[in-house]
Formats: structure tokens, sequence, C-alpha cells
């Protein structure tokens, strides 16, 4: 069990990782970053959909609308530009599979 999450943090660290580099890199179409930033400032807003004092619930809403507008950026960025900032953090973290 204690293996799973661990691989689950690792996943998680890299989408981070991702996400910064799809704000950083000049070539990200300007709707990437859009979506990228959104996703971040709805997490760390105050205002929801679902609030937070529903504690799975609330939780919940963050993690999906944040998850569903990385991926919107995701689709946005060129596959090309993608699979070589996808690339570029995965040398930073090291392998997945341990």
């Amino acid at each position: 069990m204690w293996w799973k999450l661990g691989r689950m943090l690792t996943l998680f660290r890299k989408e981070l990782l991702l996400a910064w580099a799809i704000v950083r890199d000049a070539r990200t179409p300007w709707a990437a970053k859009l979506a990228t930033v959104a996703a971040v400032l709805y997490v760390v807003s105050p205002i929801d959909l679902v609030p937070d004092w529903l504690v799975l619930l609330g939780w919940l809403d963050d993690g999906l609308i944040a998850y569903l507008l990385l991926q919107l950026a995701q689709k946005v960025v060129p596959p090309d530009l993608l699979a070589a900032l996808k690339a570029k953090v995965g040398t930073r973290t090291g392998p997945v599979g341990r």
C-alpha cells in the first residue's frame, strides 16, 4: 500500500512540474498558460463551487476542477512541445517505476 502512495505522490509531483514548465516556456500558447494559472487559482481561492467545509466533497471539487483545467492546458500545447516538456520534467524527477 505504501509503495502505491509513493508512486502517486511521484506522479503528482511530475504533474506539478509539468504545469510549471508549461507556464514558464515561451513557446507555450497563452490558452494553456491561462488554463494552468486558472487551475492553481481555483485550488487556492476561497471561492468554490462546493465549500471546503464539506470536507471530502469540497476537496474532490478542487481536485477535479484543477485536474480538468490541467488536462485542457495539455491539450492546447502542441504535441512536440508537450513531449519535450514531459521529457524535461522526467529527467528532473528520476525514474517513476521504483
